[in-house]
């Protein structure tokens, strides 16, 4: 099983012959023509998008894990802050009523 792929303009605006997959010296496995209109390549899966290893998401996925867990912790930390400090001014207020100085009589 082989695949062909036609020849194209790569981002540069330079001619790209055409080829068949596998290429020689390549990959056995990779028989399908992959990639976009400005760069083409061999592939052993025929929905792969891109011509270079995914282990950079693992690193996104980390640190994006890493920003979320940041961002929760901080989340947490101000609603125990507003809860405390509604619970200190709550239990501070003066249970009787104040003194103005004032006498209430009836006329």
């Amino acid at each position: 099983m082989s695949a062909e792929c036609s020849s194209y303009l790569n981002a540069d605006k330079v001619l790209v012959n055409g080829f068949s997959c596998p290429r020689a010296g390549g990959d056995a496995r990779a028989v399908f023509c992959c990639g976009f209109q400005d760069v083409k390549y061999c592939c052993d899966d025929p929905h792969s998008f891109f011509p270079y290893e995914h282990s950079y998401m693992w690193w996104l996925s980390v640190g994006a894990l890493v920003g979320l867990s940041i961002a929760a912790v901080v989340l947490f930390a101000f609603i125990i802050t507003v809860c405390v400090l509604c619970y200190l001014f709550i239990s501070t207020k003066p249970h009787s009523k104040l003194d103005t100085g004032l006498s209430l009589q009836t006329a």
